[in-house]
């Protein structure tokens, strides 16, 4: 009809229908996007694929996991293999992990956890959070933790911008459990990375690409009505 608005050329809207099987998310709008806000926010890449995006140089600086003994199953492994130019490897930067965390152990045992790696990768810098000694998991704690460092060491500089982060849900190497041993939400996630001053892109698991009957936003800080409707308020 004359007028409407449309997505596809063609008749390709009538022939694209949502699906009623299948992985999908209902992504639902919020606040008005005629005014600034002004306020920090992290924005979320749903649908979006973030090896691909960092290999095509959409972002300088990505955020994720390491530990010291076994990391070929988490984003640190692939990124180092889809990025040639990197002098790095699995092997190199695992090791390199191990010897940080020995030193650590010498000449600095009541430091606080977790630390931040860092691998230049000539085009993307890698600011690996390094999982606590003598754990298997990361917690929220140490995602404040080191996010709170993160955002220390993403402060003024220009050169370390755009950034993104993996959510740290559903990793295979560096897994993240809150105080009770289960998978934390990412609404969870997402308000440590906040309150310890994080400003960039998060990429939800693919897990979560899948949840039908839920709407998500596309920003965090989500909005106050959420909270309301917790609380009982319509």
């Amino acid at each position: 009809m004359s007028g409407t608005a449309r997505i596809y050329s063609g008749e390709g809207d009538s022939l694209v229908e949502a699906p009623h099987a299948g992985p999908r998310v209902t992504l639902v709008p919020s606040g008005d996007p005629r005014t600034v806000g002004g306020g920090r926010t992290i924005r979320l890449q749903w649908g979006q694929h973030l090896l691909n995006d960092l290999v095509e140089g959409r972002y300088r600086t990505v955020i994720c996991g390491i530990n010291e003994t076994d990391n070929a199953r988490g984003v640190l492994g692939e990124l180092l293999k889809l990025i040639p130019t990197s002098q790095w490897t699995l092997s190199s930067a695992t090791s390199f992990a191990r010897m940080f965390r020995g030193a650590v152990n010498m000449h600095a045992r009541d430091d606080r956890e977790p630390y931040v790696l860092k691998f230049d990768l000539d085009r993307l810098l890698i600011l690996a959070l390094l999982r606590p000694a003598d754990r298997d998991h990361f917690t929220l704690e140490d995602i404040y933790r080191g996010f709170r460092t993160v955002s220390r060491m993403l402060e003024g500089r220009k050169d370390r911008q755009p950034v993104c982060s993996v959510s740290f849900l559903g990793a295979k190497s560096n897994r993240l459990q809150d105080a009770h041993g289960h998978e934390p939400s990412l609404e969870a996630v997402l308000d440590a990375m906040h309150q310890a001053g994080f400003a960039g892109d998060v990429y939800p698991p693919i897990t979560l690409w899948d949840v039908p009957h839920t709407a998500v936003f596309a920003t965090y800080p989500f909005p106050e009505g959420l909270s309301r409707m917790r609380e009982g308020s319509s």
